[in-house]
């Protein structure tokens, strides 16, 4: 019994081990089975998603970038640096008066001079000679005048008798006079020569320094024509330049012509002296502006005591005046020209384009002053594109900090106490050049 029993369970202990083994490869095919799937799932779902962002980022490029700004409002105080120059007080060339040759020169260039003071001496000897001449011209018109006195008195004498006839009393009269005139023609002439002779020697018209020569010994000077070179060049003998003061010369652009007024104050700048600025102050303006430049001629005047500014230097004049608040202003690169002029293009609250005609103001350096087209609000296209075109859909990207987005405003500062009444005067005289009726309220947080 026990042989049977054994050899009888061995066909049933395999039939339990081959069904084992068969649930475990179909457990193996389903696990593969579903592994596959998913990762066939997940492949589609990223193929899909891959799909959906290709379209939006194409759709994203499709539509162009762009960084809005806003208006902003002009600067509180306006700045104007413009090319000076720097002349004397006074300035003349000196020009020789007689011919001749120069005969001895007393003062050099830099010579501190007064009025009257000799510079140079001129010999002339043919205005000598002719000076002479008129002198004895004068002595026989003279003799001939006498002569002519006596013979009309004379005649005159025997008026009336049967010597002489009245006609050639009347002759002798009238020669009497003639002669009276040929002794003033005389002593005229000798005057004018007398006064030639004066210009002999060349002097200075007024106190001031030496700023040229250009005589020397033995040079040849042409009456009215100076100092005659070997090419037939008339250049003057002197030049004499009163510098207790200097004018300053600016040209002031029609753009800044409101600026000036019997206000006007300028800061000078000269190379020479890097660290140093001038005071200078309104004298006069032409009032009209030059056809060719359209600018003003405006004359300043600074005191130069001390002689440390010379004449003809070239200067740097810094002029300020309050801003207008209600100016808006936008970086250049924001305008748009085109044919149909100037443009700015701004963006709706639907991200579509509108191009807008401006009308543009002062030229600030890097902005531009718009008068009309755009208000405060508006969101303006910083550096448009050449295509953007009128209607066009955009899309907004953040703009470039420090370049088209406004810093933020810094906090009020705390109130300084109460100057003294002196300072405080001082602040509020506004010497600046703007009309009485338009001065510029002090900006919130700055100085009253």
């Amino acid at each position: 019994m026990s042989g049977y029993h054994e050899d009888g369970g061995q066909p049933q202990q395999t039939t339990q081990h081959d069904a084992a083994s068969s649930r475990k490869r179909t457990i193996g095919i389903v696990i593969v089975a579903l592994v596959a799937i998913i990762l066939a799932v997940v492949g589609i779902v990223q193929r899909q998603a891959h799909y959906m962002h290709l379209a939006k980022e194409t759709q994203e490029n499709a539509t162009p970038a762009v960084q809005v700004i806003y208006p902003q409002p002009g600067p509180s105080v306006r700045t104007l640096s413009l090319p000076a120059n720097i002349a004397a007080w006074y300035q003349a060339p000196i020009y020789a008066q007689v011919s001749g040759y120069v005969k001895m020169w007393y003062k050099d260039f830099g010579a501190v001079v007064k009025s009257g003071d000799v510079l140079a001496e001129i010999d002339t000897p043919g205005l000598d000679a002719q000076y002479a001449a008129a002198k004895a011209n004068l002595d026989v018109a003279q003799a001939r005048y006498k002569l002519a006195q006596i013979t009309a008195r004379r005649w005159k004498a025997l008026q009336g008798t049967q010597a002489v006839s009245q006609q050639e009393v009347d002759v002798q009269a009238a020669n009497a006079e003639a002669q009276q005139a040929q002794v003033e023609a005389a002593r005229h002439d000798v005057e004018r020569f007398a006064a030639l002779e004066g210009f002999k020697k060349i002097v200075a018209p007024f106190d001031g320094i030496v700023t040229s020569r250009f005589a020397d010994v033995g040079d040849y000077v042409n009456a009215g024509r100076g100092d005659v070179d070997s090419h037939g060049n008339a250049t003057e003998l002197f030049s004499v330049a009163d510098v207790h003061a200097m004018r300053v010369f600016v040209a002031v652009p029609q753009d800044y012509a409101d600026i000036i007024s019997p206000r006007l104050e300028a800061d000078l700048s000269i190379p020479q002296y890097p660290d140093r600025t001038f005071k200078a102050k309104f004298l006069a303006t032409a009032t009209a502006f030059n056809a060719s430049t359209r600018t003003v001629t405006t004359e300043l005047t600074l005191d130069n005591k001390s002689g440390e500014l010379w004449p003809n230097s070239y200067a740097t004049a810094n002029f300020k005046a309050p801003g207008d608040p209600d100016m808006l202003i936008l970086p250049e690169g924001a305008i748009i020209f085109r044919a149909e002029g100037t443009q700015v293009a701004l963006v709706d609250d639907s991200n579509h384009v509108h191009l807008v005609g401006v009308t543009v103001g002062t030229n600030l350096g890097t902005t531009v002053q718009i008068l009309r087209g755009v208000k405060k609000t508006d969101r303006v296209v910083n550096s448009p594109s050449a295509g953007l075109l009128d209607g066009q859909s955009v899309r907004i990207v953040k703009g470039t900090p420090g370049y088209n987005v406004a810093p933020k405003k810094p906090a009020p500062p705390k109130p300084a106490q109460k100057a003294p009444a002196e300072k405080a005067d001082q602040g509020t005289d506004d010497t600046r050049a703007m009309p009485d009726d338009n001065q510029p309220a002090a900006e919130e947080g700055g100085r009253p």
